[in-house]
């Protein structure tokens, strides 16, 4: 039986046809050998890739079609009705990547404009390569921050001796404690109810056009470009459209195209009050950080002192259900106390490798010092793992809480997907998922995570949604090794 999807994309009218040539060069042109029958034609005014995918014995065959609109369309056709349902949601995921890889390369030629009413006009940070790479390693990984810790213990046990441990232990509760305003400090706008919205606004641009662009246009008159559009706009409560902006865009040598020109107005707050009632929480303070890599975060002691964080490639790159599902994940975090339950596993660690395993070296003979030493880098890895997969099974609950709270699954499963496309790619290969069951972060592996909510039926229910949850995860780890 025929199976249709609907598969939302960011990429303008224009630039679909370039989609559809993107999924037949890089994804079916390499892999000939599995497909038949590739081709793009135009079918009542649409262009429409079509292809069929063979089986690995060729016992079996997919034929599909994916019209290039908004949104996008996708038909498959199995020529086995027996056919698993398992490969047809592959074939999809591998779709619904190449569909993001691509928008991820329209970004790299987009202008973005981003403002927030009443707030400075300030322009996007700029990631670079090298800026990426330091993110990934301190974000991605526990490593360096644990690394550091361990320098700080090193000079405060100089400075403070015997009672340096409790010193650390009351330094790191501080930063708990105080973390909503260290997260808040990230954020270059703050929402209110009186200033509820932020705006964006995307160009998009050949490469050609975008590389003129770049040479004659710095970072000082984008500024200036931007805040002329917002003056012309958003400050003298107009709308954002391709007519107004045209004399300014004209000014700064680019010929406004509609087609290409797409905007949008969130309203943040509205969306985080939401949340906080469906939480039973107090609102939190709300900032955003003008980065047009998507995230979001929450930080706080209590669920009624906290702060979320939205960065604006979230609000531009998710659909609303999705930046509320999202949300809905970070108040799980704040209603459940989670910030604190990992600090407490952290400190727990800590104090009982300072207060009862390196004592046991003052009770060994000298020779033994050498195995002892052998014996702690094994332990470290061991503890340290332990601690952070337990903070999976928090995070695997913040999932379940948003879905059951929220009622979307799906919707957050879409935005974790668009969130961590990247790592879906590395995550296909069965050595790097087990790696990242294994790493140094809380977080369970993006493909796990995106599974599980998808397979969930609304309404759900479940008992306790922490236990429901850690039998999840370790199923998923299991799994993953191939013990299940």
């Amino acid at each position: 039986m025929p199976v249709t999807y609907e598969l939302d994309t960011e990429v303008t009218e224009p630039r679909l046809t370039d989609l559809l040539n993107f999924i037949y060069t890089k994804r079916i042109l390499p892999n000939q050998r599995f497909f038949l029958n590739a081709q793009i034609t135009t079918v009542e005014g649409e262009h429409v890739l079509t292809f069929t995918v063979l089986g690995p014995t060729q016992e079996w065959s997919i034929h599909v079609e994916i019209v290039g609109r908004r949104p996008i369309i996708v038909r498959m056709s199995p020529s086995d009705e027996t056919l698993p349902s398992t490969y047809l949601e592959q074939l999809k995921n591998n779709i619904m990547l190449d569909i993001q890889v691509f928008e991820e390369t329209v970004r790299k030629t987009t202008l973005h404009f981003s403002w927030v009413e009443g707030e400075e006009v300030i322009p996007e940070k700029v990631v670079t390569r090298q800026r990426g790479a330091f993110n990934k390693l301190f974000l991605d990984s526990m490593l360096p921050l644990f690394m550091l810790f361990m320098l700080a213990s090193m000079f405060i046990f100089y400075s403070f001796g015997t009672f340096a441990p409790l010193f650390l232990v009351a330094f790191q509760l501080v930063l708990v404690i105080f973390s909503p305003k260290i997260v808040a400090r990230m954020g270059e706008w703050t929402i209110t109810e009186r200033n509820p919205f932020v705006h964006l606004l995307k160009y998009e641009l050949q490469t050609s056009e975008y590389e003129e662009f770049g040479k004659k246009i710095d970072r000082r008159r984008l500024v200036q470009m931007k805040n002329e559009i917002y003056q012309r706009t958003i400050a003298s409560k107009g709308d954002l459209d391709c007519l107004t902006a045209q004399e300014i865009f004209n000014r700064y040598g680019l010929d406004c195209k509609q087609e290409n020109f797409s905007s949008k107005k969130v309203n943040v707050y509205e969306l985080v009050k939401k949340g906080a009632e469906l939480y039973n929480v107090k609102v939190p303070q709300i900032v955003v950080s003008n980065s047009m890599i998507p995230n979001a975060a929450a930080s706080g002691p209590s669920p009624n002192y906290g702060t979320v964080l939205l960065t604006t490639g979230l609000l531009a790159q998710l659909e609303e259900d999705e930046v509320f599902s999202i949300l809905g994940h970070e108040f799980a975090h704040l209603k459940g106390r989670d910030p604190l339950i990992l600090f407490g596993l952290q400190i727990s660690e800590y104090l009982f490798r300072v207060y009862v395993f390196f004592p046991l070296l003052y009770l060994l003979p000298i020779s033994y010092y050498t195995l002892f030493i052998a014996f702690y880098f094994l332990y470290l890895p061991l503890a340290l793992g332990l601690v952070y997969f337990i903070g999976k099974f928090f995070e695997a609950r913040a999932d379940l809480e948003s879905a059951i709270k929220v009622g979307q699954p799906k919707a957050l499963a879409e935005g974790l997907r668009k969130i961590g496309f990247r790592k879906l790619q590395y995550e296909k290969i069965p050595a790097y998922r087990v790696q990242s069951w294994l790493s140094w972060d809380p977080h369970p592996p993006i493909y796990y995570r995106v599974s599980r909510l998808e397979k969930m039926e609304t309404p759900i229910k479940v008992g306790n949604t922490l236990i429901q949850s850690i039998k999840d995860v370790l199923g998923g780890f299991f799994e993953a090794l191939g013990l299940r």
